[in-house]
Protein backbone atom coordinates (compact mmCIF):
# COMPACT_ATOMS: atom_id res chain seq x y z
CA UNK A 1 0.00 0.00 0.00
CA UNK A 2 1.57 3.18 -1.11
CA UNK A 3 1.76 6.15 1.41
CA UNK A 4 -0.41 9.90 0.49
CA UNK A 5 2.94 12.59 1.31
CA UNK A 6 -0.15 15.56 1.73
CA UNK A 7 1.86 17.91 3.71
CA UNK A 8 4.71 17.83 0.63
CA UNK A 9 2.32 19.18 -1.18
CA UNK A 10 2.56 22.88 -1.10
CA UNK A 11 -0.07 25.68 -1.39
CA UNK A 12 1.41 27.45 -4.26
CA UNK A 13 -1.19 26.66 -7.23
CA UNK A 14 -3.78 27.53 -4.67
CA UNK A 15 -2.58 31.18 -3.82
CA UNK A 16 -2.81 31.87 -7.27
CA UNK A 17 -7.06 31.64 -7.26
CA UNK A 18 -8.44 35.50 -7.24
CA UNK A 19 -10.61 36.66 -4.24
CA UNK A 20 -13.11 36.94 -6.84
CA UNK A 21 -14.04 33.20 -6.39
CA UNK A 22 -13.88 30.42 -3.84
CA UNK A 23 -10.68 28.30 -4.34
CA UNK A 24 -10.65 24.75 -4.99
CA UNK A 25 -7.71 22.33 -5.80
CA UNK A 26 -8.04 19.92 -9.00
CA UNK A 27 -5.94 16.61 -8.52
CA UNK A 28 -5.78 15.07 -12.04
CA UNK A 29 -4.29 11.27 -11.65
CA UNK A 30 -4.43 8.50 -14.02
CA UNK A 31 -5.30 4.52 -13.06
CA UNK A 32 -5.15 4.08 -9.22
CA UNK A 33 -6.42 1.34 -6.97
CA UNK A 34 -9.71 1.39 -5.38
CA UNK A 35 -8.12 1.24 -2.02
CA UNK A 36 -5.10 3.76 -2.29
CA UNK A 37 -7.80 6.18 -3.75
CA UNK A 38 -10.13 5.48 -0.67
CA UNK A 39 -6.93 6.35 1.44
CA UNK A 40 -5.86 8.81 -0.30
CA UNK A 41 -9.83 10.26 -0.21
CA UNK A 42 -9.91 10.04 3.32
CA UNK A 43 -6.47 11.63 4.08
CA UNK A 44 -7.70 15.05 1.84
CA UNK A 45 -10.96 14.94 3.67
CA UNK A 46 -9.10 15.46 6.89
CA UNK A 47 -7.43 18.35 5.37
CA UNK A 48 -10.80 19.85 4.21
CA UNK A 49 -12.35 19.20 7.45
CA UNK A 50 -9.92 21.03 9.46
CA UNK A 51 -9.28 24.09 7.12
CA UNK A 52 -5.59 23.11 5.91
CA UNK A 53 -7.03 22.77 2.72
CA UNK A 54 -9.56 24.08 0.44
CA UNK A 55 -12.52 21.57 -1.70
CA UNK A 56 -10.33 19.32 -3.63
CA UNK A 57 -12.05 17.44 -6.53
CA UNK A 58 -9.99 14.63 -7.57
CA UNK A 59 -9.99 12.35 -11.04
CA UNK A 60 -9.09 9.09 -11.91
CA UNK A 61 -9.73 5.93 -13.38
CA UNK A 62 -9.59 2.42 -11.45
CA UNK A 63 -8.47 -0.81 -12.36
CA UNK A 64 -11.37 -3.32 -12.89
CA UNK A 65 -13.20 -3.47 -9.48
CA UNK A 66 -17.04 -3.40 -8.68
CA UNK A 67 -17.47 -1.44 -5.34
CA UNK A 68 -20.15 -2.28 -2.78
CA UNK A 69 -22.12 0.64 -1.52
CA UNK A 70 -24.21 0.29 2.03
CA UNK A 71 -27.70 -0.45 0.46
CA UNK A 72 -25.83 -3.40 -1.59
CA UNK A 73 -27.32 -6.92 -1.55
CA UNK A 74 -26.09 -10.43 -2.19
CA UNK A 75 -28.16 -10.94 -4.88
CA UNK A 76 -26.73 -8.32 -6.94
CA UNK A 77 -23.43 -10.08 -7.78
CA UNK A 78 -23.38 -12.79 -10.16
CA UNK A 79 -19.33 -12.32 -10.98
CA UNK A 80 -17.97 -15.24 -13.24
CA UNK A 81 -15.23 -17.39 -10.99
CA UNK A 82 -12.73 -16.20 -14.01
CA UNK A 83 -13.30 -12.60 -13.67
CA UNK A 84 -10.42 -10.77 -13.26
CA UNK A 85 -12.11 -8.33 -10.80
CA UNK A 86 -11.64 -6.88 -7.69
CA UNK A 87 -14.63 -6.55 -5.26
CA UNK A 88 -14.95 -4.18 -2.36
CA UNK A 89 -17.38 -3.10 0.22
CA UNK A 90 -17.33 0.53 0.46
CA UNK A 91 -19.44 3.02 3.01
CA UNK A 92 -20.67 5.05 0.26
CA UNK A 93 -24.30 5.26 -0.13
CA UNK A 94 -25.94 3.08 -3.47
CA UNK A 95 -25.80 -0.20 -4.13
CA UNK A 96 -23.39 -2.53 -6.79
CA UNK A 97 -21.20 -0.82 -9.61
CA UNK A 98 -18.63 -0.97 -11.59
CA UNK A 99 -15.10 0.78 -12.38
CA UNK A 100 -12.09 0.02 -15.32
CA UNK A 101 -10.02 2.14 -17.45
CA UNK A 102 -11.76 4.43 -19.95
CA UNK A 103 -14.13 5.73 -16.99
CA UNK A 104 -14.15 9.00 -15.76
CA UNK A 105 -14.16 9.08 -11.82
CA UNK A 106 -14.85 12.26 -10.08
CA UNK A 107 -14.05 12.53 -6.25
CA UNK A 108 -15.52 15.69 -4.64
CA UNK A 109 -14.21 16.04 -1.28
CA UNK A 110 -16.20 19.36 -0.21
CA UNK A 111 -16.99 21.41 2.86
CA UNK A 112 -20.42 21.14 2.36
CA UNK A 113 -20.83 24.14 5.31
CA UNK A 114 -19.54 25.85 2.25
CA UNK A 115 -22.45 25.22 0.01
CA UNK A 116 -25.37 25.26 1.98
CA UNK A 117 -25.21 22.46 4.19
CA UNK A 118 -27.82 20.55 1.78
CA UNK A 119 -27.59 16.77 0.85
CA UNK A 120 -30.02 16.51 -1.81
CA UNK A 121 -29.08 20.24 -3.70
CA UNK A 122 -25.31 18.32 -3.48
CA UNK A 123 -26.65 15.08 -5.37
CA UNK A 124 -28.42 17.40 -7.67
CA UNK A 125 -25.16 19.33 -7.90
CA UNK A 126 -23.48 16.38 -9.21
CA UNK A 127 -26.14 15.48 -11.44
CA UNK A 128 -26.16 18.67 -12.88
CA UNK A 129 -21.74 18.35 -13.61
CA UNK A 130 -22.49 15.02 -15.43
CA UNK A 131 -25.00 16.53 -17.42
CA UNK A 132 -22.88 19.84 -18.16
CA UNK A 133 -20.13 17.51 -19.15
CA UNK A 134 -21.15 15.99 -21.58
CA UNK A 135 -23.14 18.81 -23.48
CA UNK A 136 -19.82 20.27 -25.35
CA UNK A 137 -19.77 16.72 -26.66
CA UNK A 138 -23.30 16.45 -28.17
CA UNK A 139 -25.07 14.18 -25.95
CA UNK A 140 -27.91 15.28 -24.39
CA UNK A 141 -28.10 13.53 -20.72
CA UNK A 142 -30.96 13.86 -18.25
CA UNK A 143 -32.13 12.57 -15.05
CA UNK A 144 -35.05 10.58 -14.77
CA UNK A 145 -37.80 10.39 -12.35
CA UNK A 146 -37.51 7.42 -10.19
CA UNK A 147 -33.95 6.54 -11.22
CA UNK A 148 -30.69 6.96 -9.69
CA UNK A 149 -27.44 8.41 -12.12
CA UNK A 150 -27.83 10.07 -15.47
CA UNK A 151 -29.08 8.56 -18.34
CA UNK A 152 -30.02 9.10 -21.84
CA UNK A 153 -33.37 8.54 -23.48
CA UNK A 154 -34.73 7.10 -25.99
CA UNK A 155 -34.64 3.89 -25.06
CA UNK A 156 -33.60 4.73 -21.42
CA UNK A 157 -29.59 3.71 -20.58
CA UNK A 158 -27.80 4.55 -17.98
CA UNK A 159 -24.47 6.40 -18.94
CA UNK A 160 -23.17 7.88 -15.46
CA UNK A 161 -23.34 6.62 -11.54
CA UNK A 162 -23.46 8.68 -8.28
CA UNK A 163 -23.05 7.23 -4.92
CA UNK A 164 -21.59 10.15 -1.98
CA UNK A 165 -20.71 9.63 1.55
CA UNK A 166 -20.46 12.67 3.83
CA UNK A 167 -18.68 13.20 7.48
CA UNK A 168 -19.26 16.20 9.50
CA UNK A 169 -20.42 18.02 6.38
CA UNK A 170 -17.42 16.95 4.08
CA UNK A 171 -17.83 14.80 1.06
CA UNK A 172 -16.02 11.61 -0.01
CA UNK A 173 -17.25 9.47 -3.52
CA UNK A 174 -18.51 10.91 -6.36
CA UNK A 175 -19.55 10.26 -9.30
CA UNK A 176 -18.42 7.74 -12.48
CA UNK A 177 -19.04 8.71 -16.12
CA UNK A 178 -18.42 6.03 -18.78
CA UNK A 179 -16.61 7.62 -21.43
CA UNK A 180 -15.15 3.83 -22.97
CA UNK A 181 -15.34 1.14 -21.99
CA UNK A 182 -17.13 -2.19 -22.14
CA UNK A 183 -20.58 -1.70 -20.33
CA UNK A 184 -21.19 -5.08 -19.93
CA UNK A 185 -19.95 -6.08 -16.62
CA UNK A 186 -22.53 -3.85 -15.72
CA UNK A 187 -25.26 -6.08 -16.42
CA UNK A 188 -22.97 -9.46 -16.93
CA UNK A 189 -21.30 -9.26 -13.55
CA UNK A 190 -23.53 -7.81 -11.27
CA UNK A 191 -27.32 -6.55 -11.00
CA UNK A 192 -25.60 -2.70 -11.26
CA UNK A 193 -26.82 0.03 -9.17
CA UNK A 194 -29.81 -2.92 -8.01
CA UNK A 195 -31.27 -1.95 -11.40
CA UNK A 196 -33.20 -5.37 -13.32
CA UNK A 197 -32.54 -5.05 -17.01
CA UNK A 198 -31.11 -1.70 -16.56
CA UNK A 199 -28.86 -1.07 -20.34
CA UNK A 200 -25.92 0.88 -20.07
CA UNK A 201 -24.08 3.18 -22.54
CA UNK A 202 -20.67 4.98 -22.81
CA UNK A 203 -20.04 8.56 -24.59
CA UNK A 204 -17.79 6.61 -27.03
CA UNK A 205 -21.17 4.20 -28.03
CA UNK A 206 -23.33 7.32 -28.55
CA UNK A 207 -21.01 9.16 -30.51
CA UNK A 208 -19.66 6.19 -32.64
CA UNK A 209 -16.05 7.01 -32.04
CA UNK A 210 -12.99 6.71 -29.75
CA UNK A 211 -13.16 8.82 -26.79
CA UNK A 212 -10.49 9.58 -24.77
CA UNK A 213 -10.23 10.42 -20.77
CA UNK A 214 -8.15 13.22 -21.56
CA UNK A 215 -10.79 14.49 -24.22
CA UNK A 216 -13.36 14.26 -21.52
CA UNK A 217 -11.82 15.35 -18.04
CA UNK A 218 -11.56 19.42 -19.18
CA UNK A 219 -15.09 18.99 -19.74
CA UNK A 220 -15.87 17.77 -16.68
CA UNK A 221 -13.52 20.17 -14.24
CA UNK A 222 -15.09 22.83 -16.15
CA UNK A 223 -18.63 21.87 -15.71
CA UNK A 224 -17.84 20.96 -11.70
CA UNK A 225 -16.21 24.56 -11.27
CA UNK A 226 -19.69 26.08 -12.85
CA UNK A 227 -21.86 24.47 -11.27
CA UNK A 228 -20.29 24.73 -7.72
CA UNK A 229 -18.76 28.39 -8.02
CA UNK A 230 -15.43 27.28 -7.64
CA UNK A 231 -11.97 28.34 -9.60
CA UNK A 232 -10.19 25.48 -9.37
CA UNK A 233 -6.06 25.52 -9.37
CA UNK A 234 -4.82 22.05 -11.23
CA UNK A 235 -2.02 20.25 -8.99
CA UNK A 236 0.25 18.93 -11.30
CA UNK A 237 3.67 17.98 -9.71
CA UNK A 238 2.58 18.31 -6.64
CA UNK A 239 -0.31 15.38 -7.26
CA UNK A 240 2.52 13.07 -8.74
CA UNK A 241 3.37 13.13 -4.65
CA UNK A 242 -0.13 12.38 -3.55
CA UNK A 243 0.32 8.82 -4.99
CA UNK A 244 3.81 8.30 -3.58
Amino acid sequence: MRSFPLDDVGTAAFSKVTAMTRGAYAVHLGVVPYHEALDLQRGIAAKVSSGEWPDTVIFLEHPPVITLGRRAEESELHVPPDAEVEIVETDRGGKSTYHAPGQLVCYPILDLTRHGQDVKKYCRDLEEAIIRTMSPLGIDATRIEGLTGIWLERPPRKIASIGVHITKWVTTHGYALNVDLDPAPFTDWITACGLEDAAFTTIARELDRPVSIEEVRPFAAQAFADVFHLKLAELTAEAEQLVG
